[in-house]
């Protein structure tokens, strides 16, 4: 019964996922082509982390006091539906300005659908657990990515975003196979719930993810693809990038979840996965050929599939099993920010003074990131 819920959830995270990212490798190239700034391509990517910074801590309270995740599950597949109709419909700027706002919102529900799946995997494999349903994350987004590549010259955005809202029907549809938790109230009361968000630990966690999410939606879900349109590559090598990408990052989150992978700290992949992300930041705009960036696109692989697997479990690891919906949604909201913040800060300096800057901005980022990790581990084991 247990493996049953677990293979519904897992291929539940798929679709949504796909659903979610089938149309991102030709995002930015897409509003570039019909004459959008770089700036407000910025803040139409920024809009995506808005709707989730201000929802997922209130879901995370209501998951928390009331089992709902089932319910949760259901509005995510149906937000990313309707997010992506806008897009058919509309096909411009407002379309994909509105899409986001409610991709955000359907983003949101991410938490009901990591803290299920970690309830059927007792409390001695929730980093197998946490590994598992990134795995699921990323293969969906790696399908979508393929989807798009194969088809995108064929069939146009429309189509692609098309493909989108089916992919969340059928995550809507799989959510009825869930079993319906018992609603009941929670024994602790609201504030009592709230209070796991003095945890200084998940505090520093979520920070760190900040920088992981938002470096990543900034490069690679976004301003890579447009250096590589910029550099004369058609659709099949943008898609092929992303896709480069996401194998990238599948292999890295069944990486992160073997004995192999743990036979490594914690503190050391973190640091070392943020120093991996600066190199990426430095060299993309430095390149002048294609082949270069396509290589280059195994590192944010790294950050994706092993980075934030362990800031995840890290930042989970000190709070109780009755909070845990309370904690990730603060530990979401967190990094939402950073994926609001960051593509808005690269849009503007891309405009201003110019995409090297952007990437070079990010990099240092990382690059304190990185130390802040290093310096907190060594405080720790003192």
């Amino acid at each position: 019964m247990i493996q049953k819920k677990q293979n519904i959830l897992f291929f539940s995270v798929i679709t949504f996922w796909f659903a979610q990212y089938v149309y991102i490798p030709f995002q930015t190239p897409y509003l570039s082509s019909i004459k959008v700034s770089a700036d407000f391509i910025g803040i139409i990517i920024g809009t995506y982390g808005i709707s989730q910074m201000l929802l997922r801590l209130p879901v995370g309270v209501l998951a928390d006091s009331r089992n709902r995740h089932k319910q949760f599950i259901m509005i995510g597949g149906l937000s990313a539906a309707a997010a992506s109709l806008f897009r058919v419909l509309l096909n411009n700027h407002m379309g994909f300005f509105i899409g986001n706002l409610l991709s955000g919102l359907a983003s949101a529900m991410w938490i009901s659908f990591m803290v299920l799946y970690m309830s059927y995997y007792p409390a001695r494999e929730q980093q197998k657990a946490t590994s598992r349903v990134i795995l699921a994350n990323n293969a969906g987004i790696l399908s979508g990515f393929i989807a798009s590549t194969l088809l995108y010259n064929l069939v146009g955005m429309r189509v692609i975003c098309l493909l989108s809202v089916i992919g969340g029907l059928i995550t809507m549809f799989l959510s009825f196979f869930l079993p319906k938790g018992e609603e009941k109230d929670c024994h602790l009361t609201i504030p009592q719930l709230l209070s796991v968000c003095s945890q200084k630990r998940l505090w520093l966690f979520s920070l760190f993810a900040l920088v992981q999410q938002g470096v990543q939606m900034s490069t690679t879900m976004s301003f890579t693809t447009q250096i590589l349109k910029d550099l004369g590559a058609n659709a099949l090598t943008v898609g092929g990038a992303s896709v480069i990408y996401m194998l990238s990052a599948v292999g890295c989150s069944k990486f992160a979840s073997t004995k192999l992978c743990n036979r490594l700290s914690p503190g050391k992949w973190i640091s070392l996965t943020f120093a991996v992300n600066a190199l990426y930041c430095v060299l993309i705009p430095s390149c002048s050929r294609i082949p270069s960036i396509l290589i280059l696109q195994l590192l944010p692989g790294m950050s994706t599939g092993i980075l934030f697997s362990f800031l995840t479990s890290e930042a989970m690891k000190q709070v109780p099993r009755e909070k845990k919906s309370t904690a990730m949604g603060l530990y979401q909201a967190v990094y939402a920010l950073g994926m609001t913040l960051l593509p808005m800060l690269s849009g503007v300096l891309a405009e201003k003074v110019s995409m090297k800057g952007a990437y070079l901005c990010l990099a240092g980022i990382c690059i304190l990131a990185s130390l802040g990790s290093m310096g907190y581990y060594r405080l720790h084991r003192r």
